[in-house]
């Protein structure tokens, strides 16, 4: 299966959903371990943890999901990252439209912001950052 080609999508889709679920655990693991030992506060410490779950779930993305991708690091992480700022940016105005507007509980809000990012960020990622590498 090619990273933009027809089949296996259900297959690769799973990967890619296992791959952030790991990447999350590393981005909470880090976050706990420095706020819990003192070494940084919260807010630095979210940005390390979030640093070392993009970098998990690049590795595991290029490595599982899209495993027959031709796109050289020097295009695909940045794509990566970019369309990782996308889904943030996604999931925040999905649970402040979901707790603002229809009262949700923020945590309910998430669970479903979360689901429609990663099926947005999956369709970005399989055709623009590991999709084939143009002639």
């Amino acid at each position: 299966m090619t990273p933009g080609g027809g089949s296996g999508h259900g297959r690769s889709l799973a990967l890619y959903a296992a791959a952030g679920a790991v990447a999350t655990a590393a981005h909470y693991a880090l976050l706990a371990l420095l706020v819990e030992t003192g070494t940084l506060g919260p807010a630095p410490a979210a940005v390390a943890g979030a640093a070392l779950g993009a970098g998990v779930a690049y590795a595991l993305n290029r490595r599982l999901a899209f495993a027959g991708t031709t796109a050289p690091h020097g295009r695909a992480l940045p794509r990566f990252l970019a369309t990782a700022a996308l889904g943030a940016a996604c999931s925040g105005a999905c649970v402040w439209a979901g707790t603002a507007l229809a009262g949700l509980h923020y945590l309910v809000a998430q669970v479903g912001a979360t689901l429609l990012a990663m099926v947005l960020t999956y369709g970005v990622n399989r055709r623009w950052t590991f999709g084939a590498t143009p002639p």
